[in-house]
C-alpha cells in the first residue's frame, strides 16, 4: 500500500519539527510531505505552508502563502506544489520516493501523460532510485527540463527521450548539489569577476605579475594551514604552494586527491593515508572516557568510493557548464562534508576552490587568487556556514561509539552528502574571491611596484646586495618606517646618521606612514 496514504496530510498547525510558523498555517510541498510520509531528512531551508489570509508572508524559515495556493491533500498535489514554488529538493524527493509505491508515481504519470510535472517525477524517480517504472516511453508533449532554471543553477543537459524531459542536473546520482537562484547569486554573477581579474592582471607589468604570482600563492597556502590551526615548517608552505600553482591541470579523481593527501600530509607516520577505513567525526572527546563529542560526522566509509567518483564525474562534466565559482563551492564542500581522509581535508577542500577556477580560465593565467587568505579574514562567517550545515545533519544521523574514540554511523546517510543545498557556500565563496580580486591581487601587485621603487632608489643612497637591502627593508616594515636603535647599533651601523634619515624619508614616500602589513 503507498506510504502517504497511510498518513493524513496536516491541517493547520502552529508549529512544525520544532519550527515555529509565523501565524496558524497549513504545512505544503515539501513540508507536508516530509511529515505524511515520515521522511527522516535535512529540511528545506525554507519551509512552505499555505496561511489563512490572503497576503504572502515570509518570515523565521517560513514562506506562508495564500489559500488559493493550498494544494489538494494527495500526494500528487503536493510533489507539484512543491516542483512549482519550492524547486528541487533532490534529498527529500529520493527519500520519498524509496518509501511510496512506485505505482502512486505510475499513476501521475498515466492521469497526465503529457504533463510537464507528471513527466519530470516520472524522470527523477527513474533518475534518482535507478528503478524503471511500469511505463511505455511518452511519445507526446514539449521537452521540460528537469530543474527550473529560473529557480535553480543549471546546465544546458542533454534530453531524455523516454520522458520528453531535458536533463539539466548539474551533476549526477552519486553527487548533485543544487544552487537556489538568489539576488545576491545574480548580482554576484553580472559582475563577470574573471574579465575584472584579467583586466587588474593587464595593468601589472608581466615581471612583477610573476612575483606577485608566487606571493599570492605562497600566502593562499600559509592562510589555508592557519585556517586548520596549524603552522607547518617553510618548505612544507613552499610545496604546498606549488600544487596550488598548478591546480586545475589534472582532472579530479581519487588517485589525484590521494596525491594531493600525500602533500599536504607530508609526514604520514601517524596518518593512514588514503580513504578512510572506518568513520570520521569533526569534535571533541570527552576528558574522562574519550567518548567522542561530534560537531559533524563524515560520511560512512562504505559511501566513500561512489562519492569521490560522483565528484569526478561533477568535475569532468557539470562542473565545466555552471558558473564557475558555484561550480567550485558545490565541489569544495561536497569534499569537506564527505571527509574521505583521515588527515588533509580542509586543504584539498581549498585547493578544489582554485582547480576548478583554474579549469575554467577564471583566474588570470599563472595566477592562483588567495581565496584561502579570504576566508581566514572571515573565519567566522566560514564556520558559521559549516556548522549550520553540519547541525541539521546530526539529528538525522543514527551512530554509536567505537572502542578506539570513533563512531559508527548504524543508518545509511550517503544522500545527505549526494545532495545539499550550496546556496550559502555559493554566495559566500562569491564574496570572498570578489575581495581576492578587488583587494589581494591589486594590493599585491601595487606593493611589490613600491617595494621595487624603494630598492632602486635606495641604491643612490648606498650601494648594498639585495639580500641586505631585503633586510633594511624588514627592519623598516617592521618598525612603522623607523629604523631601530638595536638595527643602528648592529646590522646597519655602517649607516651615517644622514642616510638613515634618508632611507627612512625614502620608505615614508614608496609606502607612507604607517606601512601597509604586508612583507614580498
Amino acid at each position: 500500500m503507498n506510504v502517504a496514504l497511510q498518513h493524513r496530510f496536516s491541517g493547520p498547525v502552529t508549529g512544525f519539527r520544532d519550527r515555529r510558523l509565523p501565524e496558524r498555517a497549513t504545512p505544503a510541498g515539501y513540508a507536508a510531505l516530509i511529515d505524511a510520509c515520515g521522511l527522516q531528512v535535512p529540511l528545506p531551508r525554507t519551509l512552505f505552508a499555505t496561511g489563512e489570509r490572503h497576503r504572502i508572508l515570509e518570515e523565521g524559515g517560513w514562506r506562508l502563502l495564500t489559500p488559493r495556493h493550498a494544494p489538494r491533500p494527495t500526494l500528487e498535489a503536493h510533489l507539484v506544489f512543491a516542483l512549482k514554488y519550492e524547486g528541487l529538493d533532490l534529498a527529500v524527493l529520493k527519500r520519498l520516493f524509496l518509501v511510496v509505491d512506485a505505482a502512486e508515481i505510475e499513476s501521475i504519470v498515466r492521469e497526465t501523460p503529457t504533463g510537464s510535472y507528471a513527466r519530470r517525477l516520472w524522470f527523477l524517480f527513474e533518475w534518482l532510485t535507478g528503478r524503471r517504472l511500469n511505463l511505455p516511453d511518452a511519445t507526446r508533449g514539449d521537452y521540460v527540463p528537469a530543474v527550473n532554471p529560473q529557480q535553480q543553477w543549471a546546465v544546458p543537459g542533454e534530453n531524455s527521450t523516454r520522458h520528453r524531459v531535458r536533463n539539466n542536473l548539474p551533476g549526477t546520482p552519486d553527487f548533485c548539489p543544487l544552487v537556489r537562484r538568489t539576488d545576491a547569486l545574480e548580482e554576484f554573477s553580472s559582475l563577470d569577476l574573471a574579465e575584472r581579474a584579467r583586466a587588474v592582471a593587464a595593468a601589472v607589468p608581466g615581471d612583477v605579475l610573476a612575483r606577485t604570482a608566487v606571493f599570492l600563492r605562497l600566502k593562499d597556502s600559509r592562510s589555508s594551514y592557519a585556517i586548520e590551526g596549524e603552522r607547518p615548517p617553510q618548505h612544507r608552505i613552499q610545496r604546498w604552494g606549488r600544487a596550488i600553482g598548478e591546480a586545475g591541470r589534472q582532472a579530479i579523481d581519487l588517485e589525484e586527491l590521494l596525491r594531493l593527501q600525500e602533500i599536504v600530509i607530508g609526514d604520514d607516520r601517524f596518518v593512514r593515508l588514503g580513504l578512510r577505513i572506518e568513520g570520521g567525526f569533526v569534535g571533541e572527546h570527552e576528558r574522562d572516557t574519550g567518548a567522542p563529542l561530534p560537531d559533524h560526522i563524515s560520511a560512512r566509509h562504505e559511501d566513500l568510493a561512489s562519492l569521490v567518483e560522483g565528484m569526478a564525474a561533477f568535475d569532468r562534466g557539470p562542473a565545466t557548464a555552471l558558473d564557475p565559482v558555484i561550480a567550485a563551492a558545490a565541489l569544495a564542500f561536497g569534499f569537506v562534508y564527505a571527509h574521505p581522509f583521515e588527515d588533509g581535508n580542509g586543504r584539498i577542500h581549498r585547493y578544489l576552490v582554485h582547480h576548478v577556477l583554474a579549469r575554467r580560465g577564471f583566474n588570470p593565467p599563472g595566477v592562483a587568487l588567495p581565496v584561502s587568505a579570504a576566508i581566514l579574514d572571515r573565519i567566522e562567517a566560514y564556520g558559521a556556514i559549516l556548522e549550520d550545515h553540519s547541525g541539521r545533519l546530526l539529528p538525522l544521523i543514527e551512530w554509536e561509539p567505537t572502542g578506539r574514540g570513533n563512531v559508527r554511523v548504524l543508518n545509511d546517510t550517503a544522500d545527505f552528502y549526494r545532495y545539499f543545498d550550496a546556496t550559502p557556500h555559493a554566495e559566500f565563496l562569491f564574496e570572498c574571491v570578489k575581495r581576492t580580486i578587488e583587494e589581494d591581487l591589486p594590493d599585491e601587485a601595487d606593493f611589490l611596484r613600491r617595494y621595487d621603487r624603494f630598492t632602486r632608489r635606495l641604491q643612490a643612497i648606498v650601494d648594498m646586495p639585495d639580500r641586505t637591502a631585503d633586510l633594511l627593508f624588514r627592519f623598516l616594515h617592521q618598525n612603522a618606517g623607523r629604523l631601530s636603535m638595536r638595527a643602528r647599533e648592529r646590522e646597519f651601523r655602517m649607516l651615517t646618521d644622514e642616510e638613515t634619515e634618508r632611507v627612512e624619508r625614502l620608505y615614508g614616500e614608496a609606502f607612507g606612514l604607517p606601512p601597509e602589513s604586508r612583507s614580498p
